[in-house]
């Protein structure tokens, strides 16, 4: 397998047949590029506007995604593929160089939040991050209608398992996600609040795309249910959809019908940190709670004598996140206790 490395306008995501390459976008701190892997699929009943984008490593430090993508890289046979899938195991290469969730060690944007408007296109947007936004927004949205943007949450916090998506006004197209996402066979769906600037996934979600995003893991670690959950997730989506040929069977909590769609729209589902502490967690993620409950403790070791601040459930709900790194500054969602719809 030969992987060439194109500038994006060079790339060929049209002709029939597989291609791998390095998609080189200019480096700010070098003489020489960041190198974005990508391979694409494209069969004989491929449409234009049509496909699937999967991505992994939108944050640096998430790396379920990366490898559930890069083993689908090698599995794939094209004798199977009847429209376009394209993946992109890495999509932040700064940031997954520096295992970070910014890209820190270039423009120190989070590119989860760089899809703003001239995001690449003007001196003030103008590095690394912004510009991926802006190779993704020109190359890969007028050629896909699926977007799967594969998170985990890397040391910002432990999660319920999930696959994700917004609440929209289009109905068709919010079953459509939501039976995308329950595909995936995670314990929980995570509906959450639409109000973050500059979200791959809300974009996506504006242009009407079929888009689902995941939390498969956490810590900077692999999990390996994350890792299985994110490939049948991206394998179920291409076969349902006419992309693939071939036959998907549900998995885990999916097939078990035990899946908890779980909503956390409002403010009262978020703990915030009052002071910087460590956080003590009392409970598991997944575990139903009620209102008034005690579910984690805050503590100040510098005033060591001091009782720890409890962190109470302000609803009757499920704990679907926590802070993972004990040490939280002040602000911080330190528990996130999420409305069961159903």
């Amino acid at each position: 397998m030969e992987r060439k490395t194109v500038r994006p306008e060079d790339l060929d995501l049209d002709s029939p047949g597989r291609r791998d390459y390095w998609v080189a976008l200019e480096h700010d701190s070098i003489w020489g590029d960041h190198l974005i892997p990508l391979t694409v699929f494209v069969g004989p009943e491929a449409k234009d506007g049509e496909g699937l984008v999967s991505f992994g490593s939108n944050h640096g430090n998430e790396y379920e995604g990366p490898v559930a993508l890069k083993h689908l890289i090698r599995e794939i046979d094209i004798q199977n593929v009847r429209g376009r899938m394209i993946l992109i195991p890495v999509l932040n290469p700064a940031a997954f160089l520096s295992g970070t969730r910014e890209s820190r060690q270039e423009d120190g944007v989070n590119l989860n939040r760089a899809f703003v408007d001239d995001a690449g296109k003007i001196p003030a947007l103008a590095g690394i991050t912004h510009r991926i936004a802006a190779f993704v927004r020109e190359y890969i949205w007028p050629r896909v209608h699926i977007v799967l943007d594969l998170h985990s949450g890397g040391d910002v916090a432990r999660f319920s398992i999930c696959a994700n998506f917004h609440p929209l006004e289009d109905e068709e197209l919010s079953a459509k996600i939501e039976q995308t996402a329950r595909w995936f066979g995670t314990p929980s769906l995570m509906v959450y609040q639409n109000a973050t600037r500059g979200l791959l996934p809300s974009e996506a979600e504006r242009l009407g795309k079929i888009t689902v995003g995941t939390e498969l893991g956490w810590g900077k670690a692999v999990n390996p249910d994350g890792v299985r959950y994110g490939r049948q997730g991206v394998l179920a989506a291409a076969i349902n959809n006419g992309i693939m040929h071939g036959k998907v069977e549900p998995i885990a909590h999916h097939k078990d019908g035990t899946q908890q769609k779980l909503e956390m729209v409002s403010r009262e589902c978020f703990t915030v940190a009052p002071f910087a502490g460590h956080y003590e967690p009392l409970v598991h993620c997944g575990t139903a709670v009620k209102k008034g409950q005690t579910v984690g403790l805050l503590h100040d070791f510098d005033r060591i004598d001091l009782d720890p601040w409890p962190c109470v459930a302000a609803l009757d709900g499920v704990v679907l996140a926590q802070a993972w790194v004990a040490p939280v500054p002040k602000g911080q969602h330190i528990v996130v206790v999420a409305k069961l719809l159903d």
